[in-house]
C-alpha cells in the first residue's frame, strides 16, 4: 500500500466528503509534492489530463508508490527529487514503466552527482532555474487554457522562483496584486497541512478547473488562522534560537520547520538558519542559505551519509536527517562548510 505521505483515495470530483472511491489503476496517474509547487504542477497535469488520479508523495516515497501504478498507462511526475539512497530502484522503476507505458518526469531539483538526464528512462522535463509549475505549465501548454498561467505563477511564487523570465511574461497578462493575494492565500492557507490530503486534492482539483483559492472558505479561514500563529512564533523564535557559529537553529519548535528555518537566520543575522525536529531517533531539519554563494544541496550530499544520514535540495532551501547522537558532529561539520564563505 501507499506510504504515510498518501492515501489510495481519489478525490478528483466534487463531493470532497473523505469517502474512499475505487481507484482506476488503468489510465493517467500523477504523482506530486505536496507543497504549493507540487499542488499547482499537479493541477497542471490535472488540466492536461483530467481523468488522471492524483496521490501525494516525497523522494523516499516514489519508488514504493510506481509499483502500486505499474499497469497505469500513463504516469506524470512533478516536483520530486530523485533520492540517492533510493537512486538504483528508482532508475530501474522508471526504465520497467516506459517500455509498457508513458512516462513523464518533471522537476527542478538538482539530480544525484554524477548522474545525468540521459541516464533517467522516460520524458525527463528538468531545469534548476525554474519551479516545477512553471516547468509543467511549459510542457502541457498546447493541452490547457490560457488561465491556468495563473496556477503556474502561484506555484512558481510558493518557490520562490517567480523572476523568471517566463513568468515575468506571464505576470504581465494580470494584475500581479491579485496574484500575489491568490498565491499568499494558498501557502498560508496549506501551513501545517502536511497530511490533509483530501484538502490538497480538492486544491488541486480547483486549479486545475480554474477555481481560485479565494474561493475556498475553508482555505481562506485557515490562511487567516496560520498568518496569525505565525506573528505569535515570530516572537518567540526572537529568545528561543540558538547560534552555533554561522549557524542559528532551534529544535522541536511548533512551526513550519522552513519558515523557522528563515526566520531564525533573519533574527540572528546567521549564515544558515535550521530548524528540526527528533522523530524515531533522527533529527528531521529544514535549512535555509542567507547567499547565494552557499549550496547547502552539495554541503548536506558530503557531509551527512558519514553520518548515517541524508539532506540535499535546492542550493539556498534544503533539507536533512542525521542520527540524533550526531546532531552535534554534524553543526560542527557544517561550520566548517561555511567557513570562508563571505
Amino acid at each position: 500500500m501507499f506510504n504515510d505521505e498518501n492515501e489510495n483515495v481519489n478525490l478528483l470530483s466534487p463531493p470532497y466528503d473523505g469517502v474512499n472511491m475505487e481507484v482506476q489503476i488503468l489510465g493517467s496517474w500523477i504523482f506530486t509534492h505536496g507543497d504549493v509547487d507540487g499542488l499547482c504542477a499537479g493541477a497542471i497535469a490535472l488540466a492536461a489530463y483530467p481523468d488522471a488520479n492524483v496521490f501525494f508523495t516525497h523522494p523516499y516515497g516514489l519508488e514504493g508508490d510506481l509499483h502500486e501504478a505499474k499497469d497505469a498507462d500513463r504516469i506524470i511526475i512533478c516536483d520530486i527529487a530523485l533520492s540517492e539512497s533510493h537512486l538504483n530502484g528508482l532508475l530501474k522503476a522508471f526504465s520497467k514503466i516506459a517500455e509498457t507505458s508513458e512516462l513523464i518526469y518533471i522537476d527542478h531539483h538538482p539530480l544525484p552527482e554524477g548522474l545525468s538526464e540521459d541516464e533517467i528512462a522516460g520524458v525527463v522535463v528538468h531545469s534548476l532555474d525554474s519551479s516545477a509549475s512553471e516547468l509543467t505549465y511549459r510542457f502541457f501548454q498546447s493541452r490547457i487554457d490560457s488561465l491556468h498561467a495563473r496556477t503556474a505563477i502561484m506555484g512558481a511564487i510558493g518557490d520562490y522562483l517567480d523572476d523568471t523570465p517566463l513568468i515575468k511574461r506571464l505576470l504581465e497578462r494580470w494584475d500581479k496584486r491579485t496574484l500575489y493575494f491568490e498565491s499568499g492565500l494558498l501557502i498560508q492557507g496549506i501551513e501545517g497541512q502536511k497530511r490533509n490530503y483530501d484538502l490538497k486534492r480538492s486544491i488541486v482539483y480547483n486549479l486545475a478547473n480554474k477555481i481560485p483559492p479565494s474561493f475556498d472558505r475553508m482555505l481562506v479561514e485557515l490562511a487567516i488562522q496560520n498568518t496569525h500563529l505565525e506573528e505569535i512564533a515570530i516572537r518567540e523564535l526572537r529568545d528561543r534560537a540558538k547560534l552555533y557559529g554561522n549557524v542559528a537553529y532551534i529544535l522541536n519548535f511548533p512551526f513550519s520547520h522552513g519558515k523557522t528555518a528563515t526566520y531564525i537566520r533573519g533574527l540572528t543575522g546567521a549564515m544558515v538558519g535550521l530548524a528540526g525536529e527528533e522523530r524515531r531517533g533522527m533529527i528531521d531539519m529544514s535549512l535555509r542559505a542567507s547567499s547565494q554563494k552557499i549550496d547547502l544541496n552539495r554541503i548536506l550530499r558530503r557531509i551527512t551519509p558519514h553520518l548515517g544520514g541524508s539532506g540535499g535540495g535546492h542550493p539556498m532551501a534544503a533539507g536533512a536527517r542525521v542520527p540524533k547522537e550526531k546532531f552535534m558532529e554534524f553543526l560542527r561539520e557544517l561550520n566548517e562548510c561555511l567557513r570562508g564563505i563571505d
